[in-house]
């Protein structure tokens, strides 16, 4: 099992498979933003499947594929399936704005991702194409309802939680999710880039007991997924809310994550700058066991915890650079 210097096991790798998107969240990409990857430095469908192997072998069991937004990438279902049947993966999840899912949901679901989480930030129309840049909400909705047709269970909601821009919108979410037996997220934003520095925080400790007493929500007995969030669910425990605070009650102690974005470098931590560049192993003939030990010295690197409290100016890439 691959463990970092504090002690913490790394079970987890999140793959960005673009960092592109058909969206421009404000907390995510500058709607003006063209400082894309050129496709040509982007890792390849095989690149990305030995990476993912070398990580498997070292004993990371859960993989998600992500972006920017991963069903932009043409043929991802191709590599789902590749990736799911790897030896020691044993979950294969998808991260997804869920504009391009009802296209895509039943060939997902065939090619072995078992989970999905989707971004959802309101539920009212105009709210969302302000946070979005366009009028998402209807290609959301109807990708949700084809993912629910395709078996997909759990489902989650990620909705990331603003003040002045969507905190009128948390209880409706939360009613929606409820009645349509959803798993919902609050995310507190990140200071990541200009855009996520721009973004109105908004301390969710407050939220949480709000809603506790609003929706009878109780603390949730089994652990639920591999994630940071912390988990209420309803009084008949069919539905659960967690809530993910990377500000206000960080979770660094128990972080058993590390990113690989597109062009195959890979981050250690979402607020520090350690990283290691894997693409010139890649393409440079590197075995697998020189892969491999590359890993294993780039999970030494892994910081002990972000500095988004302290230094929130320092990370200046942008969340869809580093692979959500």
């Amino acid at each position: 099992m691959l463990s970092d210097r504090f002690g913490r096991s790394i079970d987890y790798l999140r793959v960005s498979v673009t960092d592109r998107c058909d969206l421009r969240c404000t907390y995510c990409m500058p709607k003006d933003f063209k400082g894309f990857e050129d496709p040509p430095d982007w890792l390849s469908f095989e690149e990305i499947e030995r990476v993912v192997g070398a990580f498997a072998r070292l004993g990371t069991r859960r993989v998600r594929l992500t972006g920017g937004e991963p069903l932009t990438r043409r043929g991802l279902p191709r590599l789902a399936a590749s990736l799911a049947a790897l030896p020691g993966v044993q979950d294969l999840s998808l991260s997804t704005n869920a504009t391009r899912l009802a296209r895509h949901a039943a060939a997902l679901r065939a090619a072995g991702v078992g989970r999905l989480n989707v971004s959802l930030d309101a539920l009212d129309r105009q709210a969302m194409c302000s946070i979005t840049g366009r009028d998402s909400l209807p290609s959301i909705l109807e990708g949700l309802a084809a993912a629910r047709a395709a078996g997909f269970d759990p489902i989650k909601i990620n909705m990331v939680a603003m003040r002045g821009v969507n905190d009128s919108q948390i209880d409706a979410m939360v009613a929606f999710c409820i009645a349509q037996r959803f798993m919902l997220r609050l995310i507190e934003v990140m200071p990541m880039g200009a855009s996520g520095q721009d973004a109105s925080f908004m301390d969710l400790a407050p939220v949480q007991r709000r809603l506790q007493e609003r929706f009878g929500l109780r603390p949730q007995a089994l652990e639920l997924g591999g994630g940071p969030a912390r988990y209420l669910c309803t009084p008949d425990g069919e539905v659960s809310i967690g809530f993910i605070t990377p500000l206000s009650q960080h979770f660094c102690a128990t972080c058993n994550r590390v990113r690989l974005s597109v062009d195959g470098t890979l981050y250690l931590c979402l607020g520090q700058e350690e990283k290691c560049e894997l693409r010139p192993l890649l393409r440079g003939g590197a075995s697998d066991a020189e892969l491999e030990q590359a890993i294993r010295a780039a999970i030494e690197l892994k910081p002990q915890q972000h500095d988004f409290g302290r230094q929130p100016e320092k990370i200046i890439r942008f969340m869809s650079q580093t692979g959500g």
